[in-house]
C-alpha cells in the first residue's frame, strides 16, 4: 500500500460527531505512551500530522484521518496512564467502547504493545472484546529499536506465548528504523481487499 494523500478530518468524543462517510476505518489502540501517534506518522510518512508528546495521555479525543481518499485511520485515546485524572480516564473508556461497538465503518484494529512490557489486563480485555465481536486485529510490538536483535526475538517469543499467538501473527515495529512499516501496510491492504470483495 502506497500512501499518497493524508488529511486530518476531525476529532470527536461521541457518535454524533463522527465523520459522515462510508469509508472503511482502521483504528489504533494501545496503552498511553506506547507510541501510537508516532506509529501512525511513520505509516503515513508525515512528521507531525498526528500530534506526539513525551507526556503520556495526550490523545484525549478520537482523531480521524483520511488516507488516499479511500480509507480512514482512527487514533483512539491511550489507556492505562495513572497520572491522568480519574475523571478523564472515566471518560475515555466509554468513548472508546462506544466507538468500537457502534462504528459500522470499522474494518479492523491495530493493537500496540511496548515490546519491553508484558501485556496486561487491558490488552487481554481488548483482544477478548474484538474476538467476541469478530473484528480483525493486528498486534504490533512498538519501540523494537530499544532492544538488541536477540532481545527483540526473546521478547517476541515471550509476548506471543502470553497472548497465545504465533510469531508471524505479531509485528515488530520501530518508528526510528521503520522496521515493520511495510508489513503493517501490507496487512492493512489485505484487510482492504477483503472489504472490497
Amino acid at each position: 500500500m502506497i500512501i499518497k494523500t493524508v488529511q486530518f478530518v476531525k476529532s470527536a468524543v461521541k457518535p454524533s460527531q463522527y465523520p459522515e462517510y462510508d469509508f472503511p476505518e482502521i483504528a489504533f489502540a494501545g496503552r498511553s505512551n506506547v507510541g501510537k501517534s508516532s506509529l501512525i506518522n511513520t505509516l503515513i510518512q508525515r512528521k507531525d500530522m498526528v500530534k506526539t508528546s513525551s507526556k503520556p495521555g495526550c490523545t484525549q479525543l478520537i482523531n480521524f484521518f483520511m488516507i488516499n481518499e479511500i480509507l480512514s485511520f482512527v487514533d483512539l485515546p491511550g489507556y492505562g496512564y495513572a497520572k491522568v485524572s480519574k475523571k478523564i480516564r472515566a471518560q475515555w473508556q466509554p468513548m472508546v467502547e462506544l466507538y468500537l461497538s457502534h462504528r459500522q465503518n470499522l474494518l479492523g484494529l491495530i493493537l500496540l504493545i511496548d515490546i519491553r512490557r508484558d501485556p496486561q489486563k487491558e490488552e487481554f480485555d481488548m483482544m477478548d472484546w474484538l474476538e467476541t465481536h469478530d473484528i480483525p486485529y493486528l498486534v504490533i510490538l512498538t519501540k523494537s529499536d530499544k532492544l538488541s536483535k536477540t532481545n527483540q526475538q526473546k521478547r517476541l517469543l515471550s509476548i506471543c506465548t502470553r497472548l497465545g499467538r504465533e510469531k508471524n501473527g505479531v509485528i515488530l515495529f520501530s518508528t526510528k528504523t521503520k522496521q515493520g512499516r511495510d508489513t503493517v501496510l501490507e496487512e492493512i491492504e489485505n484487510l482492504m481487499g477483503i472489504y472490497n470483495e
